[in-house]
């Protein structure tokens, strides 16, 4: 995909609806910027990639909101950039901090990396955090975006996919079957 970032949407053959982080972010501007301010709070976070033999890759990295799109930088010839390069599927868990309270909630966006080749797109980026070449880049598309926080004693799953709104599920420390909000 040589377009990195000027539509809200674009199809993939694989995938009839993909959004990029502004699409998501139009279509659900108040967890947008739930997860976003969650990313937000630290430098480093966690981004699962897959294997050249299918199993999973655990790495550190840093998440960047530039240029209103969520983007992944890594240095040249990295096991995770040859890893999204075979296979563009990952997820991100953002960094939970320090203690066990999670505040904030757990934040986790899976997705599709697309390679970012068009010069000028790469050169606007290195420009806006000052990072000179060589790296990879990549613009994520969400194809699921999570939070799990804890409100009122309940556990709370805000969830969302590609042409569908916010799902919301509640489940108590009762034995109670988990609730969907309507």
């Amino acid at each position: 995909m040589g377009n990195t970032g000027d539509a809200a949407h674009a199809p993939h053959a694989e995938d009839a609806l993909t959004y990029t982080w502004s699409g998501f972010a139009a279509a659900e501007p108040d967890l947008a910027a739930t997860v976003r301010e969650r990313f937000g709070r630290y430098t480093h976070h966690v981004l699962a990639t897959v294997r050249k033999d299918g199993s999973p890759r655990l790495t550190g990295l840093e998440v960047n909101f530039r240029l209103d799109e969520l983007w992944l930088a890594m240095m040249p010839n990295s096991r995770k950039a040859h890893d999204l390069l075979r296979d563009p599927r990952l997820s991100l868990l953002a960094n939970p901090g320090g203690g066990t309270d999670m505040d904030g909630g757990d934040v986790r966006i899976s997705g599709r990396a697309v390679e970012v080749t068009d010069p000028e797109t790469f050169e606007r980026f290195a420009k806006e955090v000052g990072a000179p070449p060589p790296f990879h880049l990549f613009l994520v598309e969400p194809t699921e975006v999570v939070r799990t926080s804890v409100e009122n004693d309940e556990l709370v799953v805000r969830s969302w996919a590609p042409g569908r709104p916010v799902r919301t599920i509640r489940r108590g420390n009762d034995d109670s079957p988990p609730r969907e909000d309507s």
